[in-house]
């Protein structure tokens, strides 16, 4: 797909990840909107940085697990930006706890993890990529993980929520085809993010060292794969692993 001037959302955009990913697509030539919940004063300032590099972004508050967020999304990047032509769903959210503590994982806890990683980036797939379909062009990435390819991670509902996430992208592939590609990306252990920082610290030194590298994957390589999956024309319904050699699909 053709990049220059293309509007691209990135949810999740003031992350470790999400912010690198800004900056990717960005530098593709595409304009970017960055959705943040609460850190408003780094979203602004990554916003700036890009408009200095000569980009064009827009900061976007809003919350992806509601409605009324998705709607908010649409309403100000149509009105400051355009239609919208890829969306990136990076935002996520994870909890330590052990797989064997099942007493810990209650059902709360349960429903909102699967509820923030997976029912929440299926309504914004619905919504957005029904009307990418509608004109006849668009990009859907979902930001994985490797947890969803092997029974690991910080719980085991975050492990679920990203395995389904992962079978969810196949699906809406389907669903939206042949006018919108929809594939995911799935990172492994990545230093300097909410979600590692959210791990026991035994938990992230283990997963390091067990990666056949023997290091964190880089975050800026993980954005280059979303980027990537962006341009293709090709590729659909397909989860690419950036881990550092830990699983291999």
């Amino acid at each position: 797909m053709k990049l220059t001037d293309r509007v691209a959302v990135v949810t999740g955009g003031t992350g470790g990840l999400g912010w690198r990913i800004c900056r990717s697509l960005a530098g593709a030539g595409m304009k970017v909107a960055l959705v943040y919940v609460h850190s408003k004063e780094k979203a602004e300032r990554y916003v700036d940085e890009l408009r200095q590099q000569g980009a064009t972004a827009v900061a976007v508050q809003a919350d992806v697990t509601a409605a009324e967020g998705v709607s908010t999304i649409i309403d100000q990047v149509e009105q400051e930006l355009g239609p919208i032509h890829t969306l990136v769903l990076n935002a996520a959210f994870n909890t330590w706890i052990p797989f064997s503590d099942l007493e810990q994982l209650n059902g709360e806890t349960w429903d909102y993890i699967l509820n923030y990683n997976l029912t929440a980036p299926f309504l914004a797939m619905r919504r957005i990529g029904s009307a990418m379909k509608e004109r006849g062009e668009g990009r859907i990435v979902t930001v994985s993980s490797v947890a969803g390819l092997q029974p690991m991670g910080s719980s085991i509902a975050y492990a679920v929520s990203k395995a389904a996430l992962i079978h969810l992208t196949r699906c809406m592939a389907v669903a939206l085809a042949p006018a919108v590609l929809v594939n995911s990306v799935a990172p492994g252990l990545m230093e300097g993010t909410r979600m590692t920082d959210n791990l026991a610290p035994d938990f992230v030194e283990k997963t390091r060292l067990g990666a056949v590298l023997q290091r964190a994957a880089d975050k800026d390589d993980v954005a280059d794969a979303v980027l990537t999956m962006v341009r293709t024309d090709s590729i659909t319904g397909q989860t690419l692993v950036v881990d550092s050699g830990k699983v291999f699909h």
